[in-house]
């Protein structure tokens, strides 16, 4: 294999770091130019195409990651899953999506969408780092705005938010009317 020991040291690297890593930092701490690691995500990605082999590398919020196949982890998640995780309500997936969709958002903006309080729902998403504050908006009271957080995307597997699935047109006008 070409660059294979260039390609198992930054295996390596992606296996210890607990946070994706761009490739800018693998060569920092590589000592390789970023080029040769590029060939080597190249490499590696090629490796876990393999259906014997139970990681895939990811570019997860603007970093790469080795993570479990997706169908290994929908296997193994509940075991081996980030115990704060646990499963989220349907109340919390939805409050979740209407900030994701919606953000920066302000709680009375979310209660307008979803017609109920928010509160709790509001309190459980940033306990478990999906959601945080991220400003104050421009009217009196300076209402708390909302968005998501990089653990949200890393829940989500996602590199940006851009990458969430299109609302179908009903619902995009009902979030709209609520704001």
């Amino acid at each position: 294999m070409e660059l294979a020991k260039e390609s198992a040291l930054i295996e390596t690297i992606l296996f210890l770091e607990s946070e994706p890593v761009t490739e800018a930092s693998m060569a920092t701490v590589s000592g390789l130019t970023e080029e040769v690691v590029a060939k080597c995500i190249e490499v590696l990605k090629e490796k876990y195409k393999d259906e014997s082999a139970g990681m895939e590398l990811d570019f997860i919020t603007g970093g790469w990651a080795l993570v479990p196949k997706k169908e290994n982890w929908e296997v193994l998640k509940e075991r081996y899953g980030n115990k704060n995780e646990g499963k989220l309500s349907k109340s919390a997936i939805e409050t979740l999506s209407i900030i994701a969709y919606s953000q920066p958002i302000t709680r009375a903006e979310i209660e307008a969408i979803r017609g109920v309080s928010a509160d709790n729902m509001i309190r459980l998403l940033i306990d478990r780092n999906l959601i945080k504050e991220v400003g104050k908006k421009d009217i009196p009271g300076k209402p708390s705005q909302f968005g998501t957080t990089k653990e949200f995307l890393k829940f989500f597997r996602l590199n940006s938010i851009k990458e969430l699935p299109q609302l179908e047109q009903e619902e995009q006008e009902r979030f709209e009317t609520a704001r």
